[in-house]
């Protein structure tokens, strides 16, 4: 699976902060809604229950917050950089700025489960995140997070 197929250029955003964890998931949710048309406030409440259950916050300041939505008919994405880390509650304690929400529908199954792997590998690599870390325009960001996907299938 290809990030490039759920992660639409319009959907990539950077931002100087987030106040919260809330805030930046109205952030999420927002972005969502005006690129893929998701309803953002159905949209915020999966996001916070989802964390509810544990903090997606997988550590090396990167963050998979995702969600199972009904009326989606495939799986979306929207990726934040933010320039100033914010708390997240991370398994390393450490504050996130690489975010990457996720979107499925909500009887998606595998498919869900294949994005959130491939997102999770791809901001697993170093050198992307670097890479990520050093670029502030959405469209090079965009380029980064599905040319590296698109090399490593090569």
């Amino acid at each position: 699976m290809d990030i490039s197929s759920f992660l639409d250029p319009a959907a990539v955003r950077v931002l100087s902060q987030a106040s919260s964890k809330k805030r930046l998931f109205h952030e999420l949710a927002e972005t969502a809604h005006t690129v893929y048309g998701i309803d953002s406030a159905e949209a915020v409440d999966a996001l916070q229950e989802r964390e509810s259950l544990g903090p997606t916050g997988v550590g090396h300041g990167v963050a998979l917050p995702h969600a199972r939505l009904e009326n989606l008919d495939r799986v979306v994405g929207v990726f934040i950089k933010l320039e100033k880390p914010l708390d997240f509650d991370s398994i390393d304690r450490q504050p996130v700025d690489l975010i990457f929400g996720l979107f499925a529908p909500k009887d998606s199954g595998v498919e869900h489960l294949k994005a959130l792997a491939t997102v999770s590998r791809t901001l697993r690599d170093e050198a992307i995140c670097a890479k990520l870390r050093a670029n502030d325009a959405p469209a090079t960001l965009h380029a980064i997070m599905t040319e590296s996907q698109a090399s490593k299938a090569a």
